[in-house]
């Protein structure tokens, strides 16, 4: 045991407040992280005298500790989760272990008081560089390729969690608000509040109500009849992200207003984006568009798997094929496109 205040590991659900959690964790062994009492996400927090951020699931503080560093710490909201629920996300998302996805340290579970703690990101979140011609305070060609490479990132992170895992991680909340960025820019996906693991290999799921933020959602999730809710729910998301990355707002997107971006997309034609960009900056701008449009097919079976979407941005602009024109959903319509893996 060190003296420094958090350098100790906190004695593992002792609290007779906590009956099951000790068969819980025995369960799941030592893909536990640390866990910590609230009097030391106080002490870490200087009793939470700086915050981050608020979102839907809770705030967000700074915190230090003294044999890890500066940490994110996650106070949740009253949830109607049960113990188990919460403990299974803890162990899901401990179960990660990918440059694109954010890092659980520990947790805090003492009655109605729930926390997570998380490596610092001290870029914040990627929406706080968007819709601005100083995003990332670097010069705009350095701040395009950043951007590209944040896409791409990104979409490393959904591959790992769609294929990468011994459990698929479907995430359902990807949004430029749950994209951190650390010291290099290098993205990294968090919140996983709304994530819903797949049993076996089998990535569509069955969900009650709806999941996601607006402008995000998925056309499936909010509509069964329009198909099933799987890994390409995530696709979908993505690609209203990446769009908005590029400088199209979600109000631009909707079916009924997607003409003028396939208009815009014709050679020699002005994308029109909010600022400006360079001959090499654009070309990168068109390639980011025209995946994001083939990732926002209204029917799942027309978007690609996000393995293709990484090998599209990857690829040569002139290779890329051009995403069809947005009609009227029908579920006896033959897919534009067959994809490899569906």
């Amino acid at each position: 045991i060190k003296t420094g205040i958090f350098s100790w590991k906190a004695p593992l659900f002792k609290s007779e407040k906590d009956p099951g959690i000790e068969k819980l964790m025995g369960i799941h062994g030592s893909l536990v992280p640390r866990r910590y009492q609230y009097i030391d996400l106080k002490k870490m927090t200087n009793s939470f005298s700086e915050k981050l951020g608020q979102g839907g699931f809770g705030a967000v503080y700074k915190g230090e500790i003294s044999d890890v560093g500066f940490v994110a710490v996650k106070i949740l909201t009253e949830s109607k989760s049960s113990l188990e629920e919460f403990i299974n996300e803890v162990v899901s998302i401990s179960r990660t272990s990918h440059v694109n996805v954010i890092t659980l340290l520990g947790f805090c579970y003492e009655g109605k008081k729930r926390a997570l703690v998380f490596e610092y990101m001290p870029n914040s979140s990627l929406d706080k560089f968007m819709y601005s011609g100083k995003a990332l305070n670097m010069s705009s060609c350095l701040e395009w390729k950043i951007l590209y490479q944040i896409a791409i990132g990104i979409a490393r992170g959904l591959e790992y969690l769609h294929r990468g895992c011994n459990t698929i991680i479907l995430h359902f909340d990807i949004k430029p608000q749950n994209i951190l960025l650390n010291r290099d820019f290098i993205p990294k996906i968090s919140d996983f509040g709304l994530a819903k693991l797949c049993p076996g290999q089998e990535s569509a799921v069955s969900i009650l109500g709806m999941r996601g933020t607006i402008g995000f959602i998925a056309p499936e999730v909010a509509c069964r009849n329009l198909g099933k809710v799987s890994h390409k729910s995530d696709v979908y998301s993505y690609g209203m992200l990446v769009l908005e990355m590029v400088g199209i707002r979600n109000s631009d997107i909707k079916i009924s207003n997607r003409k003028w971006i396939y208009r815009n997309l014709e050679p020699g034609k002005d994308l029109k984006l909010p600022f400006n960009v360079t001959e090499e900056e654009e070309v990168t701008a068109r390639k980011m568009i025209i995946v994001s449009l083939w990732c926002i097919q209204t029917s799942p079976s027309d978007r690609p798997p996000i393995v293709k979407v990484i090998e599209m941005l990857e690829g040569s602009f002139e290779s890329l094929p051009m995403p069809p024109k947005p009609i009227s959903y029908s579920p006896t319509r033959p897919s534009s496109q067959q994809w490899e893996m569906t």
